[in-house]
């Protein structure tokens, strides 16, 4: 991110206690999406994200995005599913199992009139040929899940779904007449998708600012991994093989 009156990188502080320092109220994840700096505008901003709320992305960029997006779609619901487990209240792991619902039914039913519109044979979503990017979303997603805590769980799940949140609302007041873009807005621009990224964070927020400082780092190298995926992720839409994915790569998480 830019200072707006000189254009200059703004300086982010390196440890959650600096940044609070200071500020009233501060969130930690505000501070996590600071530290993710221009990978985040790029993530949020994405031409993929603009080329769809203008109604003119190609129909071949869409159908690749969505065939990668659906395989995904399964391990995201995994770790939604062990959040579950992980979640110390009774009311968390009531929100999650209904987050659950909406990608297991509601996003699923969307995926199959998509696909089924874009012509996009069963054989190709059933069985995909996934992307090293997607390969990378799944590895990290499972390792956050297994290997860490709720807090690192978070750490993956909030930029999941806070991007999508982002550039759907910057592109809420377009209307494509291809259903299957229109729609893809919708699902991630309504009010109660808005709250419960909102509860993600606030659940992320006491995680966080009570770890140790080292945990604090780890759960800053997982956020700003997720949002350089997902800067990946789109990026790989326009190629039209797996071999010319550009390779993904990107610091040590753990």
């Amino acid at each position: 991110m830019k200072d707006t009156t000189t254009g200059e990188p703004l300086s982010v502080p390196e440890t959650y206690d600096q940044y609070a320092a200071g500020r009233d109220q501060p969130r930690f994840t505000d501070w996590l999406r600071a530290r993710a700096g221009d990978q985040w505008d790029a993530a949020t901003t994405h031409r993929f994200t603009r080329e769809l709320g203008r109604d003119d992305i190609d129909p071949d960029v869409f159908s690749r995005y969505l065939v990668q997006d659906y395989a995904f779609v399964e391990t995201l619901v995994g770790v939604f599913g062990h959040a579950v487990g992980q979640a110390p209240t009774m009311a968390a792991k009531s929100k999650f199992v209904e987050f659950l619902r909406t990608l297991t039914d509601d996003e699923d039913d969307y995926f199959l009139r998509s696909f089924d519109a874009l012509d996009v044979p069963a054989s190709t979503y059933g069985n995909p040929s996934t992307t090293p990017t997607t390969r990378a979303f799944e590895d990290l997603l499972e390792r956050a899940a297994h290997q860490g805590g709720y807090a690192e769980t978070l750490a993956v799940l909030v930029p999941a779904e806070w991007v999508y949140l982002t550039w759907a609302t910057k592109v809420a007041d377009r209307s494509p007449s291809r259903f299957y873009l229109a729609e893809w807005i919708d699902l991630h621009a309504t009010d109660d998708f808005a709250t419960f990224v909102n509860w993600l964070r606030d659940e992320l927020d006491r995680a966080g600012a009570v770890a140790s400082p080292r945990r604090q780092q780890r759960l800053d190298r997982l956020f700003r991994r997720m949002v350089e995926l997902e800067v990946a992720f789109f990026d790989a839409a326009y190629e039209t093989t797996s071999d010319t994915t550009a390779e993904v790569s990107g610091e040590s998480t753990w």
